[in-house]
């Protein structure tokens, strides 16, 4: 399974993200302009003394992406904007689970191209715009693991 992060922006996100995969053996792919360098500082701070541990990619466009994938990769595409809740997003073993970037979200291409892969997390209050990168993509990713039975 994959943690795949389009135009990230924050990289205690990123950081944060990279210490959840190391916990489940996820790898972290990293897709398009990032908001900050790998080697930066805060990055690390957030991943702590396990981003040596990390298995991650960095790609320079999400078809640079998809050409590493085998033929008809798992892409489930999550953001505030998805038509279907993430516990109904058909989950397998090898699935990417795309995130946009914070301040953006996806290109707005992809959300054509892909709308019938875009999942949500609800949310019950109208106060809260939408949840942290970071906190979704643990989400995500559990439910993932949980649905595939493929807890460690």
């Amino acid at each position: 399974m994959k943690i795949v992060l389009v135009n990230p922006d924050i990289p205690w996100n990123a950081g944060n993200i990279g210490r959840t995969c190391v916990a489940t053996g996820t790898e972290l792919v990293f897709v398009g302009k990032m908001g900050f360098n790998l080697s930066d500082k805060e990055i690390r701070r957030s991943g702590l003394d396990y981003w040596q541990f990390l298995k991650c990619s960095v790609h320079a466009d999400f078809e640079a992406f998809l050409k590493t994938l085998p033929e008809n990769p798992s892409l489930l595409f999550f953001s505030t904007r998805g038509g279907k809740n993430y516990w109904e997003a058909p989950y397998r073993g090898d699935s990417c689970l795309i995130f946009g970037a914070e301040t953006a979200g996806f290109p707005d291409w992809m959300y054509v191209k892909y709308a019938d892969r875009m999942y949500r997390i609800p949310m019950w209050s109208d106060r809260v715009r939408s949840l942290n990168l970071s906190t979704s993509a643990g989400i995500a990713l559990y439910e993932a693991l949980r649905s595939t039975a493929a807890r460690r």
